[in-house]
C-alpha cells in the first residue's frame, strides 16, 4: 500500500556555512537565518481576534526578533571540534 502522506525534504546547511557562521562570518549567519526563516515565522505566528471575534493570523514581530537573536547567540557559542 502506498503512503499518500507527502514528506517534506529538508535540506541541510553545508558544514562550511556552519563553520563560518560559528566563527562570526556575517554572511554565513545570514544564510543560517534565511534557512530557518520559515520555521521562526511559524513559531512566531499568533491568532488574534478583532472586535467582531473574527480570527486573524499574524506573525508577532517582537517574538520573531527574539527567536532570531537567540539563534544568533547559539550560533556564535557553537564550538566546532
Amino acid at each position: 500500500m502506498k503512503n499518500n502522506h507527502s514528506i517534506q525534504s529538508t535540506s541541510l546547511l553545508p558544514f562550511p556555512v556552519i563553520a563560518a557562521a560559528a566563527s562570526g562570518d556575517i554572511d554565513a549567519i545570514n544564510v543560517v537565518l534565511k534557512h530557518y526563516e520559515g520555521y521562526i515565522a511559524a513559531l512566531s505566528t499568533k491568532r488574534l481576534y478583532d472586535e467582531n471575534g473574527i480570527p486573524h493570523i499574524c506573525v508577532d514581530g517582537e517574538l520573531r526578533r527574539r527567536l532570531e537573536t537567540k539563534l544568533i547567540t547559539k550560533i556564535l557559542a557553537f564550538k566546532i571540534a
